[in-house]
């Protein structure tokens, strides 16, 4: 008989499921639940994106692009990024298309680390980060951020985070789960910790468009930090173009030569119906854009302040579509709160543990959803605490 166990690898054994799944998969057993668990947005994809991947498909375009995706698609990324960010990266041999931004991240990831370097991972943040770094042989160095700094990465705590084997630092913001962003000014403290230094930044900037208050500005627009940024974005949250796993990577050409190899072996290329479409998606939906931010901004506004109201203190996201509020005050653990709930109220929340130990007293609720679910949600979620209370 045989022993699958064993023949499974140490690495693979020891990286844990993801936390996020383990609430859906029970919700999914019950009915009437209301979820602010899933990070897609709820809109459609623009009509004009889907009817471009039409066009493709009657056209039949349907064969193998180049590895590194369509020189079009490429010329728009980088031409949107210039536009966006003011930032110019050569089409030829500075931009990669990849299957989603977890693709990119990955490839990024395993072009760059050798076994024993390690990554400096800010958390809480986005749950891939940690098991991909051990994919790669390298070693985690998670740093924790605090409430009270906003749930930014300081200065003094990446000082501290840095030894002679640190290779790379992510910076993951707008940051999933808390809604962090960083500024202009916090970036360029980082830029001078690292100034001196050898180490790459991969910034993973998925979120970019989803920003409140103020533009987004990436590491790569420091001075300090561009020659050593791999900026990684895509289509999945701007464009609401999950399904359609198309993100793309940006940096120096040696880098992003690496990680096109790796890619080659791993991929071949993106999907090409995708990447048509997301030609179109650069060149003419920054309006759609836009009407889907100021809706998210309207659900950000109504569930940060009926969070407070319900006597959760939430710190005020600026990014991505996210809330973090604290449950501390109810004495239970992330986990403990998120799966009474559930039972007791059918309210489905994402405990803040699942992205790190500095997630810990924390829960993660989505905004991808209509006011009236978000209303009804919090109204169920007050019934919660006041069972608590009583």
């Amino acid at each position: 008989m045989m022993d699958y166990t064993s023949l499974i690898s140490k690495t693979a054994r020891e990286i844990k499921p993801s936390g996020i799944r383990r609430f859906f998969d029970i919700a999914n057993t019950m009915e009437g639940v209301i979820s602010l668990g899933v990070g897609e947005p709820d809109f459609r994809t623009p009509w004009q994106i889907r009817s471009a991947g039409i066009r493709s498909l009657e056209a039949s375009a349907t064969r193998y692009t180049a590895n590194s995706g369509l020189l079009k698609l490429r010329e728009e990324i980088s031409r949107y990024t210039q536009r966006k960010l003011g930032l110019k990266y050569d089409p030829t041999d500075e931009v990669l298309v990849t299957v989603g931004g977890s693709e990119a991240i990955d490839m990024t990831v395993r072009a760059v680390i050798d076994p024993g370097d390690e990554v400096i991972i800010p958390e809480p943040s986005f749950v891939c980060y940690d098991p991909i770094t051990r994919l790669a042989g390298g070693v985690p160095k998670i740093v924790s951020t605090r409430e009270e700094d906003g749930f930014k990465l300081t200065p003094s705590a990446l000082k501290a985070a840095i030894s002679e084997r640190t290779k790379l630092l992510v910076l993951p913001y707008p940051s999933n789960p808390t809604g962090a962003v960083m500024t202009r000014e916090e970036l360029y403290e980082i830029g001078e910790v690292l100034r001196d230094t050898n180490i790459l930044v991969l910034s993973d900037e998925i979120y970019s468009e989803l920003t409140f208050g103020r533009p987004h500005t990436s590491p790569a627009e420091i001075e300090s930090l561009y020659e050593r940024t791999i900026i990684i974005n895509g289509f999945s949250k701007a464009f609401s173009m999950t399904g359609w796993r198309l993100g793309y990577a940006l940096g120096p050409k040696p880098i992003i030569k690496a990680i096109t190899k790796l890619h080659q072996f791993a991929i071949m290329c993106a999907p090409t119906t995708s990447q048509h479409a997301a030609i179109e998606a650069l060149r003419s939906c920054d309006d759609k854009v836009r009407e889907m931010v100021e809706e998210y901004d309207a659900r950000r506004k109504l569930i940060v302040r009926g969070f407070c109201e319900l006597g959760l203190n939430c710190t005020e996201p600026m990014g991505a579509f996210y809330a973090f509020p604290s449950i501390k005050s109810t004495g239970l653990s992330s986990e403990e709160f998120c799966e009474r709930l559930l039972y007791s109220q059918k309210v489905a929340l994402v405990p803040g543990s699942a992205f790190g130990a500095a997630g810990e007293g924390y829960v993660r609720a989505s905004y991808c959803y209509s006011l009236m679910h978000i209303k009804e949600a919090l109204r169920r979620i007050g019934v919660f605490l006041e069972e608590l209370r009583s």
